[in-house]
């Protein structure tokens, strides 16, 4: 199995999403053959949080959603490090 797995424009993937998305090919696949854009947005909604309970929560959901074929997150404005507007929030 190709263990190869991109990474979005504003974020390299954390180890836990590695870790979760190497576990089934079909779903590494499906990650790999979004764009940079849409794995950046996946990144970012799963390590945004503050608690890990909510992180993981949103590690599995984002594992069903590719499944589903969704490429994003739902209900998600965006990553607000891409936005020059947004980075006094994060300094």
């Amino acid at each position: 199995m190709n263990t190869l797995i991109a990474s979005g424009i504003a974020h390299d993937i954390p180890d836990d999403m590695q870790a979760a998305l190497t576990r089934n090919a079909v779903v590494l696949e499906l990650w790999n053959n979004l764009t940079a854009i849409q794995r950046n947005e996946w990144i970012c909604w799963v390590t945004i949080v503050k608690k890990e309970e909510t992180r993981n929560e949103h590690i599995r959901r984002m594992l069903e959603d590719l499944k589903d074929g969704k490429k994003k997150p739902c209900c998600w404005p965006g990553c607000p490090h891409r936005r020059e507007s947004a980075k006094k929030w994060f300094k």
